[in-house]
């Protein structure tokens, strides 16, 4: 369903990222694999799509930097061609601590990064999705931005702005041909919630009405129906997934 589209895919070194990079590879994008310091494992992410038939290749940048996030596209577009897809799914990492032990720095720097990532991003691919009248950006959100939790004070507070962030740029970039839509995933098993313990993990399969918790690929699999057809007029949505564990 993607033949002949290129895609963006940032922290696609791992977990949810990767997932979603081979998925948009095996509906036939040609995907740019962003890492900023896993080399090894984006490397494995271009192999492996490769070894599946399709195209990848990787590209290093701190999505925080716009010099480097336009180096990024820059590379894509000189390699893939132009830039139809954007995923900004490049983790932020946060302290897991009350709000009365967090510093203001602490906080900060993950709501302003969320959105910084996200902003260069953006800017990043605008011009030429402008250009050509289509395009397609997807942010990874969390359902944390609707229900908190303790200690995901600044997760929660950076996600929300970033929901908000996404649902202003669908309303301006829809009359350029653009759609912009959030996926949020619920509690995920990836390195990147490795940290937590085992009875959060088992207390959010105990939650869910489907009685599991997600996979990576479950989330991909959300992320690719918006870069579809089969979503071309959907735009500005917050698509929970998360086996049930919010409705409505």
């Amino acid at each position: 369903m993607l033949k002949s589209k290129v895609a963006i895919v940032t922290g696609a070194s791992r977990g949810i990222g990767a997932a979603t990079a081979k998925m948009l590879a095996a509906h036939g994008a040609k995907v740019a694999v962003n890492y900023s310091n896993s080399r090894e494992r984006g490397e494995a992410v271009v192999a492996e799509i490769a070894e599946a038939g399709g195209r990848a290749i990787l590209v290093r940048a701190d999505v925080t930097d716009r010099a480097q996030v336009d180096a990024m596209v820059q590379q894509a577009e000189a390699e893939l061609g132009p830039v139809d897809i954007l995923v900004n799914n490049a983790a932020i990492g946060f302290p897991m601590v009350p709000f009365a032990q967090y510093k203001w720095e602490d906080f900060e720097r993950k709501l302003t990064q969320e959105l910084h990532a996200s902003f260069n991003c953006c800017q990043a691919v605008l011009p030429g999705m402008v250009e050509r009248h289509s395009g397609c950006i997807v942010n990874v959100s969390s359902g944390l931005s609707r229900v908190p939790g303790p200690g995901f004070v600044a997760h929660s507070s950076a996600k929300s702005a970033l929901d908000a962030f996404s649902k202003s740029l669908a309303l301006e970039l829809g009359p350029l041909g653009i759609r912009v839509n959030v996926v949020a995933p619920g509690l995920v098993p990836t390195d990147a919630t490795a940290h937590l313990p085992k009875e959060i993990h088992e207390r959010a399969k105990m939650h869910t009405p489907l009685r599991r918790q997600a996979t990576p690929e479950d989330i991909a699999g959300a992320v690719v129906f918006y870069c579809t057809s089969l979503s071309g007029f959907v735009t500005g949505t917050y698509l929970p997934v998360n086996g049930g564990t919010q409705m409505g």
